[in-house]
């Protein structure tokens, strides 16, 4: 979607015009005005007060509707400003309503963007009122991170959802939910793993054509290395030259919580780590969806003018994704083999939002008699809105009905291209079984493709 292009005139709903978003202000003065702000929130609430079609996406909008029917009023207007920040904090910036269901997204002139004005009104809220200092300081993921690799067995065993005094403590300390469960470190890290990756093999189908910059994320760096290894492991079978590039975490725990400036800084610092590699012919993948997400879409509105952030954009793919563009392109290499087993595959919604088609169920159905079950509707989790006990409620509530449906499947394995994601839905889809049946084992797309390899 273009970011810069102006709104098309007299647009309406059912216009055929292609959807676009506007450059985030947030070097604009007026985007922190909180009077500002609620003035755009009280057009927009009313829009969707008179619409209504994204009742069941998440639960920013029961809250919002809610609100309106029980007040004095039966409208917005009866809503009270102070309780505005009840429909922003239930928002996890999934993007759904965007990409699926507003009929007033721009070009329309209605000129409705609504996770991108909850941005705004967090971003307004956190300069006013300071942020959350739990919330910000789990979002401090390469910190985390290397300060949990010396101790990870420790950090582990107190994180745990069995050890009950310990995540008792914990919840009463930090707001951390004693039932969430939370990602596991590792002493050696998908940088240790991968300081001498496999070589690109020969015979493979894109030697000597391709090679890949493999931004890990922090997710897959610190909480789940076997995936970059596995993804390195399938990008060798292909003929593709890796190299590890991890310069730092995307920001997109910075973004939730509203510091775009943040988000701006990480921007321009891993960008200028990256861009050289671009121009020595690498391609940017990406291994979890937020931070694809993040570097094709949200750092090219944070920083429209910046072209070395617009050449990022460009280059970069997702792991699935670029998969299924070396079969298109390339041909992939033999020895696929079918796999005993059925997968659910949960597309995440910031995979959805990138507007590029369900890849990861593509490639897993090149898996030869694939049995693919896909699941298109939220989680739930949202970062740290599944974890901290204060919002973990709608976290649940708007993930069970995903839950069910994955229940209802029976699959063996269940894959999401968020790894949050997987990690809430295992959960809750186990309170879906009935007892004694086991919950499906959990793996991430490219992990099942490297099986599929005998990687």
């Amino acid at each position: 979607m273009a970011a810069d292009k102006p709104p098309a005139a007299g647009s309406r709903e059912g216009s055929l015009d292609a959807p676009f978003r506007h450059p985030i202000a947030w070097q604009d003065p007026d985007f922190y005005d909180l009077a500002s702000v609620e003035k755009e929130l009280e057009r927009v609430f009313d829009i969707c007060h008179g619409c209504r079609r994204c009742f069941n996406l998440c639960d920013s909008f029961p809250r919002l509707f809610d609100m309106v029917d029980e007040g004095p009023t039966g409208e917005v207007d009866g809503i009270p400003k102070e309780d505005y920040a009840k429909v922003t904090e239930a928002c996890t910036l999934c993007d759904m309503c965007f990409m699926t269901k507003c009929p007033y997204v721009p070009p329309h002139e209605w000129n409705v963007d609504f996770p991108h004005l909850m941005l705004r009104h967090r971003a307004a809220m956190r300069k006013a009122e300071g942020g959350e200092f739990v919330r910000e300081q789990l979002g401090r993921t390469d910190r985390n991170g290397r300060l949990a690799k010396p101790v990870a067995g420790l950090a582990n065993w107190l994180s745990d959802v069995d050890n009950k005094p310990a995540r008792a403590a914990i919840e009463k300390a930090t707001g951390i939910d004693r039932e969430a469960i939370l990602p596991k470190f590792h002493r050696k890290t998908a940088e240790d793993r991968l300081k001498k990756p496999p070589a690109p093999d020969p015979a493979g189908p894109a030697f000597g054509k391709r090679k890949v910059a493999l931004y890990a994320t922090c997710f897959a760096d610190y909480n789940t290395p076997d995936v970059a290894v596995a993804a390195v492991s399938v990008l060798a079978r292909q003929g593709v030259e890796s190299r590890f590039a991890y310069p730092a975490c995307c920001g997109m725990p910075q973004l939730e919580a509203g510091d775009i400036a943040a988000v701006a800084k990480r921007a321009g610092e891993v960008t200028a780590e990256l861009l050289p590699l671009v121009e020595q012919g690498y391609d940017i993948v990406a291994l979890t969806a937020s931070c694809g997400l993040m570097l094709k879409f949200e750092w090219p509105l944070i920083l429209p003018r910046n072209e070395a952030v617009k050449r990022i954009a460009a280059a970069t793919r997702d792991i699935s994704e670029y998969v299924v563009e070396l079969s298109r392109d390339h041909g992939l290499a033999p020895g696929l083999q079918s796999l005993p087993a059925t997968v659910t595959l949960h597309h995440a919604c910031h995979a959805r939002a990138q507007n590029m088609g369900a890849k990861s169920a593509q490639m897993l159905r090149l898996i030869p008699d694939a049995t693919i079950e896909l699941i298109e509707r939220c989680s739930g989790h949202g970062g740290t809105f599944g974890v901290m006990k204060e919002t973990r409620p709608a976290a649940v509530k708007v993930g069970k009905p995903t839950a069910r449906q994955i229940a209802k499947k029976e699959g063996d394995v269940l894959c999401s291209d968020c790894p949050l994601a997987c990690k809430h839905l295992g959960q809750l889809v186990s309170a879906e079984l009935p007892e004694g049946k086991a919950a499906p084992r959990q793996a991430s797309p490219i992990e099942i493709f490297a099986r599929a390899y005998g990687l």
